[in-house]
């Protein structure tokens, strides 16, 4: 059987990539195949999650352990084979390539292709540049700052107490008639 799965990125609108893959194939043949599809270093730390529909992190599968708690399960990509994790179309992955500042690509499983078979896996899709493996992080910290900025230039910090009333709540202050009487578009 053969999985094919679709990769995008959060931080370039025009960038992806589909790629073919045995399911007896291992999550470090997948790794390696998205590595040379995007031209990063295919020995840096990074660890593939399976997701909930939500994109919630549920099962890490890592590149090496890195020395978890004896009670926790760890799943090795290079000893863990995709057909033994994923088994929907629709499911969904993180690859996450730079813990640093935990960037990650997001991945679903689109299409089973039952009764074949593929020795490599193979990049069947290459649109746009993918984004740089790492970021400096004075830039990186620099986004933050700047996002920070922006917030505050909102005008949240110059509120005062009493933009917001009274620090005791009376419930006969609130006029539930009048409430009440106002239409749909009126409340909202």
């Amino acid at each position: 059987m053969i999985f094919n799965f679709r990769i995008v990125s959060d931080e370039v609108d025009n960038f992806k990539r589909e790629i073919k893959v045995d399911a007896t194939a291992t999550f470090l043949d997948f790794k390696n195949a998205i590595c040379e599809s995007v031209g990063y270093d295919k020995n840096q730390m990074s660890s593939f999650f399976l997701c909930d529909r939500n994109w919630e992190k549920e099962k890490e599968i890592t590149f090496e352990d890195m020395g978890s708690d004896a009670d926790q399960d760890v799943w090795l990509m290079d000893e863990s084979v995709l057909g033994d994790f994923i088994d929907d179309e629709g499911q969904k992955l993180l690859y996450v390539f730079d813990y640093m500042t935990d960037r990650a690509f997001f991945i679903e499983m689109t299409e089973m292709i039952t009764g074949k078979t593929l020795k490599d896996p193979l990049c069947t899709l290459s649109l746009g540049q993918a984004p740089s493996e790492t970021v400096d992080l004075d830039e990186f910290d620099a986004k933050i700052d700047s996002k920070a900025a922006a917030a505050a230039n909102v005008g949240i910090d110059d509120l005062d107490e009493d933009f917001y009333g009274s620090d005791t709540y009376n419930p006969d202050e609130f006029d539930t008639e009048s409430f009440d009487e106002m239409t749909f578009d009126d409340k909202f």
